[in-house]
């Protein structure tokens, strides 16, 4: 079954996010950042897109993307792979990185594509890893000093025509601090949807190759309680909901998963 489609940009601006698995950390050391930057650079080249604002965190990526020739999915999945593949030969280690497939969301206008940019450039700072200026792994710096990655001048333009003016405005811009409204929630990207039934059930067939999930009450006990465990790294679930879906008790649901979550 095909995934819920995207939701669709008509600026073609988009915030996407990857994310360890389970939260793990997807750098390492200095190498590690170096390579993912330069995966990004070249699948920028590959498929054309503009790059707005990056961070690199521990655990999580932010990007500000805008796409003209709608091959979002198609480039993202292949910065991907590229990454998971450097990492897993690195460290030895086989299976995923990133939990599930990518998110995005649409932005739309100005404002939103200004906040974004402050939002994802403040990341360090509201994690209390490192001031906006000092962190390593950020667009602020390309801003700022040496451009190696960004297309810094539309950012710059929304500020003033004339580019030096627009930098000290954007400088200033970063600074302060972000209060975020709530028609902007999209940048708490934590945020938790609730998946409907049947976008719970595709999510499921599609993520762990099952063809008929209510097939999964008849597995023995340790390929369902496999299952199940793997199933606690979709988002947007309740248990309630995942007992109806499958067709397996609310009880052994909960204690499978949370058994699993304190292991």
């Amino acid at each position: 079954m095909p995934r819920k489609p995207r939701e669709k940009s008509i600026s073609g601006v988009y915030h996407c996010i990857l994310r360890g698995i389970n939260k793990q950390d997807i750098f390492f050391e200095d190498q590690d950042y170096f390579k993912f930057l330069e995966i990004l650079k070249k699948t920028k080249d590959l498929y054309q897109y503009k790059l707005y604002s990056y961070v690199l965190m521990p655990n999580h990526i932010h990007l500000e993307i805008k796409d003209e020739k709608n091959n979002l999915s198609k480039f993202m999945h292949s910065m991907e792979l590229s990454y998971v593949s450097y990492f897993n030969k690195k460290y030895n280690r086989v299976g995923h990185l990133f939990e599930n497939r990518f998110k995005s969301k649409a932005i739309e206008n100005a404002r939103y594509i200004l906040n974004l940019q402050r939002y994802i450039h403040q990341n360090p700072q509201n994690a209390y890893i490192s001031t906006i200026e000092e962190y390593k792994w950020s667009s602020y710096k390309e801003y700022v000093y040496k451009n190696f990655l960004i297309d810094k001048e539309e950012i710059l333009g929304l500020f003033s025509n004339d580019m030096n003016v627009g930098l000290n405005l954007f400088i200033d811009f970063n600074k302060k601090s972000y209060k975020c409204q709530k028609s902007e929630d999209f940048l708490e990207y934590e945020m938790k949807k609730q998946l409907t039934d049947n976008e719970l059930i595709d999510f499921i067939k599609e993520e762990l190759k099952i063809e008929n999930i209510q097939e999964i009450q008849k597995y023995n006990k340790q390929n369902r309680n496999k299952i199940l465990k793997n199933i606690k790294n979709i988002e947007g679930w309740t248990y309630k909901q995942l007992s109806r879906v499958l067709g397996i008790n609310i009880r052994v649901i909960q204690r499978t998963i949370r058994d699993e979550k304190n292991g």
